[in-house]
């Protein structure tokens, strides 16, 4: 089967020019040198490490295992493609000839090179198919699309071929498993924090809903973890007094009736458990007008209330805003 690889042309396809001039295709990270003097995947991520220290350890291995796919995996006779933005169409091509580096065939700033015939057709990327372009859309600088060969093909050979219709059903899943996959992360990154710092999300998001807020200090807390209060003395009601458990296993009864013991008696509860809770405890709650959070629903009003929150407490969980079509 024949390998189809997508290949970037630069931050702002300003390889372009130069891939077509010289028939080449190629990636940057010069820092890393010769790709071809690392005998495995691990010396080169060593040399990462050094030379890239200021990045975060998952970009490094990104990078190398870019670098590494490109070097090593991509041979002659395999597919290629590129997307150039401003035409939003895809040149496509065949690779000639396997990995080379040579700072002076292209831009020194992208010596990993590999030749290319690129042919004259190209593709309009509204002709694609929707799952098509959103495999496509990967930020990575080198991956297969394999899956997606056929298509393109096809359409090389029928270059005026009618759009494929928009399919709302499969859009609307798409966007759907985009949002899924974002939180699950998310939810991830929430795992990871220790007791401590997941108190200071709680009282943060409490903060964002416009709450004074009292976080307890490291030590003994009497069984309460955060005060929450309308008014800067805590005299006005609703006084809201918090539990946060954060561990893997589930909070139980006797926590509950805990918080519901601690002063201030006639406070809100609210119970924090990142683990869940028995269902024996969710019996006391509901008995008892306890307010339970799990993991799932603390992220989901994390990312309700985010932009509200101190900016000391987002720096905890650091998020990035995401559009995608309603």
């Amino acid at each position: 089967m024949t390998k189809w690889w997508m290949i970037r042309a630069g931050d702002h396809n300003e390889l372009i020019p130069v891939w077509k001039d010289k028939f080449i295709a190629s990636i940057g990270w010069p820092k890393l040198g010769n790709p071809k003097q690392y005998k495995t995947k691990d010396e080169m991520i060593a040399k990462a490490s050094a030379v890239f220290a200021e990045s975060k350890p998952n970009s490094r291995s990104s990078w190398v295992s870019q670098v590494w796919r490109f070097s090593r995996e991509i041979k002659k006779g395999d597919r290629v493609i590129t997307y150039h933005r401003e035409k939003r169409e895809y040149m496509v091509g065949t690779v000639l000839e396997p990995h080379f580096y040579d700072e002076a065939v292209g831009d020194q700033a992208y010596p990993n090179n590999i030749k290319v015939e690129w042919e004259e057709v190209t593709v309009e990327r509204d002709l694609l198919s929707q799952a098509a372009k959103n495999s496509l859309g990967s930020v990575l600088t080198v991956f297969r699309v394999d899956e997606w060969g056929n298509e393109i093909e096809n359409l090389i050979e029928h270059p005026f071929s009618d759009p494929k219709p928009t399919d709302e059903v499969e859009e609307d899943e798409i966007i759907e498993d985009l949002v899924g996959k974002a939180t699950v992360m998310i939810q991830d990154k929430v795992d990871k924090l220790d007791p401590w710092e997941m108190q200071e999300l709680v009282g943060g998001l409490l903060r964002a809903m416009e709450y004074n807020v009292q976080v307890s200090p490291k030590g003994p807390d009497g069984g309460v973890d955060v005060l929450a209060y309308k008014d800067a003395f805590g005299f006005e009601k609703p006084i809201i007094k918090v539990q946060v458990k954060h561990r893997k296993s589930s909070a139980g009864a006797p926590e509950i009736q805990q918080l519901l013991g601690a002063n201030p008696i006639d406070a809100n509860s609210l119970f924090v458990s990142t683990g869940g809770f028995t269902s024996h405890a969710e019996a006391v709650a509901k008995h008892n007008s306890v307010r339970l959070v799990d993991l799932e629903e603390l992220v989901d009003l994390v990312m309700k209330w985010y932009e509200n929150m101190p900016t000391d407490v987002r720096a905890l969980l650091p998020l990035k805003k995401m559009y995608v079509p309603e």
